[in-house]
Order: structure tokens, then sequence, then C-alpha cells
């Protein structure tokens, strides 16, 4: 029978560790990826240094902690048919992107992970790839229910939507509203399919 050995050191901090998160998801919006540091991470968050190398290797760990630290569960509605599971979906991603801070998340991201390879990684790996995978339910579903055809692509349909999310959110093509644009968009591709 082994017994088990006392833990050395003190226990982490909770408040500390959202400190740190906090200020990384502020730092990335006020400065980017690029410019940011784990010594301005550490200032932002009133901890030392040692506190965060402590939990992370380095900034790509710190960030994807910040970035898997508001990723609400990926969670699909199940309406009944293609067209209101889409209208949930899109209705949870105005809730996000729509808002000052999600405007500000937004502009942050595209810019991060235009200019760095390894946060777009890190973004890709931690937030889009969960919700592309989730997203494939719809598409099965719908697929079940004869609503599209057996052999769409819902990676594809995902990107897509995704991209007509980005594009509408900065450049804002119609007077109508985003939602009703995005629905409207993904109307000519889907009822082609």
């Amino acid at each position: 029978m082994s017994e088990s050995k006392p833990k050395r050191g003190r226990p982490r901090s909770i408040e500390s560790h959202q400190a740190i998160l906090e200020a990384t998801l502020s730092l990335l919006a006020e400065v980017g990826y690029e410019a940011m540091s784990i010594e301005a991470i550490a200032s932002q968050a009133g901890v030392g240094k040692t506190t965060i190398y402590r939990r992370y290797a380095g900034k790509e760990e710190v960030v994807a902690a910040a970035i898997e630290s508001i990723r609400e569960e990926v969670a699909i509605a199940d309406t009944g048919s293609l067209w209101g599971d889409l209208d949930a979906i899109i209705e949870n991603a105005a809730q996000t992107t729509l808002s000052p801070l999600g405007r500000q998340a937004v502009a942050m991201i595209i810019s991060s992970a235009s200019t760095n390879p390894q946060f777009a990684q890190l973004y890709w790996k931690n937030y889009l790839q969960p919700r592309r995978q989730a997203f494939t339910v719809v598409i099965e579903r719908a697929k079940a229910r004869n609503e599209v055809k057996p052999d769409l692509d819902p990676g594809l349909v995902f990107d897509t939507m995704s991209g007509i999310m980005l594009y509408s959110r900065i450049f804002q093509p119609t007077s109508e509203p985003w939602k009703a644009y995005i629905l409207r968009a993904l109307r000519l591709l889907l009822e082609e399919s």
C-alpha cells in the first residue's frame, strides 16, 4: 500500500490564476499577441513572473489557456430543422461578437492570427476546431432529414459561415441586420446544395 506524498509549496491561488488569464485577454485586445510579454501579463495581473512560469511554459501556453477560459461549452441546439439550428448558432455568435468586447476580440484575433502563425494555430486548435467539429452535427442531422445533399461538406459550410460573419462584422455590406444578412448568404449556399 503506497502512501501519498504531501504536496510541497503553497497551493496555487485561484485569484492569481484568474488575474493572469484576464490580464492576458486584456493585453491581447490592447496590444496583440506579438507585442505582449510575460512581464506585461505579470505586471497587469499583479503577480510575479515566476507565478506565471509555475503554471505555463511560455506566452503561447498562457494565451491558449486564456482563450480556453472564454470558450463557452460548444452546445449545438437541435430545433428539428437546419434553419432553426443555424438561427440559434448565429444568435449565439451575435451575442458574443456584437458586444464591444466581442468586437475588440475579433479585431485582435484577426490581427494577431494574420501576423503570427503560432497564435493562429493556438486559436484554431483551442477555439475554432471544437466549434467546427460540433457544427458537423448540424449538417449530419440536416442530411438525415434530407434538407441538404448527402455529400455536403460540413467543414466547408462552417468555414463559409465564419467567413461571412467576419466579413459582415468588419465591413457591414448592407443596411439589413447582421443575422439576416448571414442567413440570406447561407441560403444561397445551402439551397443550391
